[in-house]
Protein backbone atom coordinates (compact mmCIF):
# COMPACT_ATOMS: atom_id res chain seq x y z
CA UNK A 1 0.00 0.00 0.00
CA UNK A 2 1.28 3.91 -1.01
CA UNK A 3 1.45 5.58 2.00
CA UNK A 4 0.45 8.87 0.13
CA UNK A 5 -2.25 10.79 2.38
CA UNK A 6 -4.84 12.98 1.61
CA UNK A 7 -6.44 15.13 4.07
CA UNK A 8 -9.61 14.39 2.24
CA UNK A 9 -10.74 12.18 -0.48
CA UNK A 10 -13.96 12.94 -2.61
CA UNK A 11 -15.92 9.76 -3.65
CA UNK A 12 -17.40 10.91 -6.78
CA UNK A 13 -16.64 13.30 -9.35
CA UNK A 14 -19.71 14.71 -10.37
CA UNK A 15 -20.96 18.45 -9.76
CA UNK A 16 -21.54 18.10 -5.63
CA UNK A 17 -18.02 16.26 -5.83
CA UNK A 18 -16.44 19.07 -7.86
CA UNK A 19 -17.78 21.76 -5.97
CA UNK A 20 -16.30 19.90 -2.46
CA UNK A 21 -12.89 19.61 -3.94
CA UNK A 22 -12.60 22.98 -4.97
CA UNK A 23 -13.73 24.25 -1.34
CA UNK A 24 -10.90 22.10 0.22
CA UNK A 25 -8.47 23.09 -2.41
CA UNK A 26 -9.49 26.55 -1.30
CA UNK A 27 -9.13 25.66 2.25
CA UNK A 28 -5.67 24.47 1.16
CA UNK A 29 -6.25 21.16 1.93
CA UNK A 30 -4.90 18.07 -0.17
CA UNK A 31 -7.64 16.74 -1.43
CA UNK A 32 -8.13 13.25 -4.13
CA UNK A 33 -11.52 12.81 -6.19
CA UNK A 34 -12.08 8.73 -7.08
CA UNK A 35 -14.57 8.76 -9.61
CA UNK A 36 -15.59 5.20 -11.47
CA UNK A 37 -16.29 7.16 -14.70
CA UNK A 38 -14.04 7.58 -17.41
CA UNK A 39 -14.19 11.51 -16.70
CA UNK A 40 -15.28 13.83 -14.65
CA UNK A 41 -18.69 15.75 -14.21
CA UNK A 42 -20.75 12.68 -13.76
CA UNK A 43 -24.21 12.60 -15.38
CA UNK A 44 -23.76 16.48 -16.49
CA UNK A 45 -20.93 14.38 -18.96
CA UNK A 46 -21.70 11.17 -19.29
CA UNK A 47 -25.50 10.79 -20.23
CA UNK A 48 -26.71 14.44 -21.11
CA UNK A 49 -23.81 16.72 -22.20
CA UNK A 50 -25.80 18.52 -24.68
CA UNK A 51 -29.34 18.96 -22.43
CA UNK A 52 -30.12 22.38 -21.26
CA UNK A 53 -30.52 22.47 -17.27
CA UNK A 54 -32.80 24.88 -16.28
CA UNK A 55 -32.95 24.43 -12.18
CA UNK A 56 -29.12 25.91 -11.59
CA UNK A 57 -28.96 29.00 -9.50
CA UNK A 58 -27.73 31.83 -11.55
CA UNK A 59 -28.54 30.48 -14.61
CA UNK A 60 -31.91 30.73 -16.33
CA UNK A 61 -30.63 27.84 -19.36
CA UNK A 62 -27.60 26.05 -18.97
CA UNK A 63 -25.59 23.48 -21.07
CA UNK A 64 -24.88 20.17 -19.26
CA UNK A 65 -21.60 19.89 -20.73
CA UNK A 66 -21.04 23.84 -20.21
CA UNK A 67 -21.61 23.62 -16.15
CA UNK A 68 -19.55 20.41 -16.28
CA UNK A 69 -16.67 21.99 -17.61
CA UNK A 70 -16.94 25.10 -15.47
CA UNK A 71 -17.40 22.60 -12.73
CA UNK A 72 -14.39 21.00 -13.72
CA UNK A 73 -11.93 23.82 -14.36
CA UNK A 74 -12.90 24.83 -11.20
CA UNK A 75 -12.33 22.21 -8.92
CA UNK A 76 -8.70 21.62 -10.88
CA UNK A 77 -7.55 24.95 -9.65
CA UNK A 78 -5.91 23.43 -6.69
CA UNK A 79 -4.32 20.56 -8.17
CA UNK A 80 -6.32 17.55 -6.89
CA UNK A 81 -4.98 14.05 -7.55
CA UNK A 82 -7.57 12.98 -9.69
CA UNK A 83 -8.32 8.87 -10.46
CA UNK A 84 -10.75 7.86 -12.68
CA UNK A 85 -11.83 4.43 -13.57
CA UNK A 86 -12.05 3.51 -10.01
CA UNK A 87 -14.41 1.75 -7.59
CA UNK A 88 -14.03 1.98 -3.86
CA UNK A 89 -14.98 -1.29 -2.92
CA UNK A 90 -14.43 -0.97 0.79
CA UNK A 91 -13.07 1.13 3.97
CA UNK A 92 -11.71 0.38 6.78
CA UNK A 93 -10.12 2.57 10.34
CA UNK A 94 -6.53 2.70 10.45
CA UNK A 95 -5.74 4.98 13.77
CA UNK A 96 -6.66 8.27 12.55
CA UNK A 97 -6.57 7.23 8.69
CA UNK A 98 -9.43 5.65 6.71
CA UNK A 99 -8.08 2.89 4.11
CA UNK A 100 -10.12 2.73 1.49
CA UNK A 101 -9.88 -0.43 -0.81
CA UNK A 102 -10.45 0.35 -4.74
CA UNK A 103 -10.36 -1.87 -7.27
CA UNK A 104 -6.64 -0.68 -8.47
CA UNK A 105 -5.42 -0.09 -5.18
CA UNK A 106 -5.96 1.22 -1.61
CA UNK A 107 -5.71 4.84 -1.01
CA UNK A 108 -4.99 6.60 2.63
CA UNK A 109 -6.97 9.57 3.51
CA UNK A 110 -7.83 11.68 6.46
CA UNK A 111 -11.50 12.65 5.65
CA UNK A 112 -13.75 11.21 3.20
CA UNK A 113 -16.40 12.67 1.56
CA UNK A 114 -19.50 10.24 -0.06
CA UNK A 115 -20.15 12.27 -2.95
CA UNK A 116 -21.55 9.71 -5.19
CA UNK A 117 -24.76 11.06 -6.24
CA UNK A 118 -27.04 8.44 -8.03
CA UNK A 119 -23.90 6.36 -7.81
CA UNK A 120 -22.35 3.98 -10.94
CA UNK A 121 -25.14 3.78 -13.09
CA UNK A 122 -26.55 1.31 -15.66
CA UNK A 123 -29.22 2.27 -17.90
CA UNK A 124 -32.03 0.42 -17.64
CA UNK A 125 -33.03 -1.90 -20.83
CA UNK A 126 -35.90 -2.06 -22.78
CA UNK A 127 -36.88 -5.71 -23.16
CA UNK A 128 -38.90 -5.83 -26.57
CA UNK A 129 -37.64 -7.67 -29.79
CA UNK A 130 -34.95 -6.07 -31.90
CA UNK A 131 -33.41 -4.32 -29.13
CA UNK A 132 -30.03 -5.84 -28.76
CA UNK A 133 -29.83 -5.59 -32.81
CA UNK A 134 -30.28 -1.91 -32.85
CA UNK A 135 -28.12 -0.95 -29.86
CA UNK A 136 -26.04 1.70 -30.85
CA UNK A 137 -27.37 2.14 -34.38
CA UNK A 138 -30.69 4.37 -33.46
CA UNK A 139 -31.10 3.18 -30.08
CA UNK A 140 -28.98 5.27 -27.35
CA UNK A 141 -28.98 6.24 -23.95
CA UNK A 142 -27.93 9.49 -24.07
CA UNK A 143 -27.43 12.06 -26.36
CA UNK A 144 -23.95 13.25 -26.86
CA UNK A 145 -23.92 15.64 -29.83
CA UNK A 146 -28.18 17.08 -30.58
CA UNK A 147 -26.80 18.07 -33.80
CA UNK A 148 -27.23 14.43 -35.04
CA UNK A 149 -31.10 14.49 -34.82
CA UNK A 150 -31.59 18.02 -36.04
CA UNK A 151 -34.10 18.08 -38.63
CA UNK A 152 -35.07 14.28 -38.41
CA UNK A 153 -37.88 12.59 -36.15
CA UNK A 154 -36.98 10.82 -32.60
CA UNK A 155 -38.85 8.83 -30.14
CA UNK A 156 -38.37 9.11 -26.94
CA UNK A 157 -38.67 6.50 -23.81
CA UNK A 158 -37.75 7.61 -20.54
CA UNK A 159 -39.00 7.33 -17.24
CA UNK A 160 -39.89 10.60 -14.80
CA UNK A 161 -38.96 14.05 -16.43
CA UNK A 162 -36.60 12.48 -18.58
CA UNK A 163 -37.91 11.95 -21.83
CA UNK A 164 -39.65 15.61 -21.72
CA UNK A 165 -36.31 17.24 -20.95
CA UNK A 166 -34.67 15.37 -24.00
CA UNK A 167 -37.95 16.41 -26.53
CA UNK A 168 -37.12 19.99 -25.12
CA UNK A 169 -33.55 19.75 -25.44
CA UNK A 170 -34.03 18.62 -29.26
CA UNK A 171 -37.04 20.93 -29.75
CA UNK A 172 -34.28 24.36 -29.58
Amino acid sequence: MQRDISDITVIGGGPTGLYAAFFAGMRERSVRIIDSLPELGGQLMALYPEKYLYDVGGFPKILARDLGESLITQALQFDPQVILNEEVLDLERDGDLIVLRGRQRHYLTRTLLLAGGKGAFEPIRLSCPGYDEFLGKGVRFAIPDREEYRGKRVLLVGGGDSAVDWALTLKD
